[in-house]
């Protein structure tokens, strides 16, 4: 895999506050990667050091191996062209219209008006808006709104798509849509797209790997599959534990599944071949990307117990135990004491 944005050791402080701290992390050409955080966590900082809007103060950031602290600022505004930004409140300016709101980055580089005029028809197109061509945004729907502001980021034909949190002021179904819309875009066009987000749902349907920030530093990085499937202490920080009823006897596990597991009768072939009872105390499959995955939580008995986990560590199923709630938010209390 070619990586097209390298960062290493990178570190921005404003005044005497460290925003980042020793960052590293690597973005394949093509890929969907995502980087998600609590807010405050530094993940729009991180962004705007990639497209050259913040500079940084230690370590080192590459873009097809320029660094962007070398280049000057002739060379910087060439850089820029190759990145495309889409922002969370869109960012058009209300007395354009749709086609001039996405002309808008080839006027400014004097491009002539028959490629413009070319480009523009092929973008509303692209993003399904040409019926909103003559539309001003004062027109359109929040969803319509952040089409044309990502046939814009695209007017200049970018090698990177840089999307800040770019689904959140969306609701859920228009928010789908949108990251429908963004998978077609890396798919067809080839464009390596970096998102941030703290949505699970844009996670799950269009990243592929996935570095979680807290505090300013990576906590995790990862596939996707791989980070949900392991449930570390980073994510379970970002999503919280759900508030599941379990019992205080027995002991508690949740099965992780991954596509392949979840295709099979695992779960009665433990049943049948370590001739055990067990309660179900819940499960979910979700959607991620192009595969499912899901979990499933049992409560079984404490002798059968060692049984159980040699029998998923033999077919190599993540699991891990869980705790009733109150027992779980206590022993995390203590934890961060």
């Amino acid at each position: 895999m070619i990586n097209l944005i390298s960062i290493k050791h990178l570190k921005k402080c404003f005044a005497e506050q460290t925003v980042l701290n020793d960052i590293n992390l690597h973005i394949g050409k093509g890929k969907i990667y995502g980087l998600v955080g609590r807010s405050g966590a530094g993940k729009s900082t991180l962004l705007r050091c990639i497209n050259g809007l913040e500079s940084y103060d230690e370590g080192s950031l590459t873009v097809d191996s320029i660094e962007v602290s070398s280049l000057s600022a002739k060379a910087a505004r060439e850089f820029k062209k190759d990145i495309g930004m889409i922002f969370q409140q869109f960012s058009l300016l209300s007395r354009l219209n749709v086609y001039e709101n996405i002309a808008l980055p080839m006027k400014c580089w004097n491009y002539n008006q028959t490629h413009i005029d070319r480009k523009v028809k092929e973008l509303v197109e692209v993003v399904g808006i040409h019926d909103k061509i003559h539309a001003f945004p004062a027109q359109l729907s929040g969803g319509q709104k952040q089409r044309v502001a990502i046939a814009r980021a695209l007017a200049m034909n970018p090698r990177i798509l840089l999307c800040d949190e770019a689904t959140s002021a969306l609701d859920p179904q228009t928010a789908n849509s949108i990251i429908s819309l963004l998978d077609t875009i890396n798919k067809q066009m080839g464009i390596t797209i970096v998102v941030v987000t703290h949505q699970m749902s844009v996670l799950r349907r269009s990243c592929e790997d996935i570095s979680i920030l807290e505090n300013g530093k990576i906590a995790e990085s990862g596939s996707v599959v791989e980070i949900f499937l392991r449930q570390p202490k980073a994510l379970i920080n970002l999503i919280g534990r759900k508030d599941q009823i379990l019992p205080h006897t027995g002991i508690n596990i949740k099965i992780s599944l991954s596509q392949e597991v979840a295709q099979k009768p695992l779960i009665t072939e433990m049943a049948r071949n370590l001739q055990i009872d067990f309660l179900f105390m819940g499960g979910e499959m979700e959607r991620f990307r192009d595969s499912v995955l899901g979990s499933l939580t049992i409560n079984v008995n404490d002798e059968d117990y060692t049984g159980v986990t040699e029998f998923l560590n033999a077919h190599r199923v993540p699991w891990q135990v869980l705790l009733p709630l109150e027992c779980a938010e206590q022993a995390l209390a203590e934890e961060e004491y």
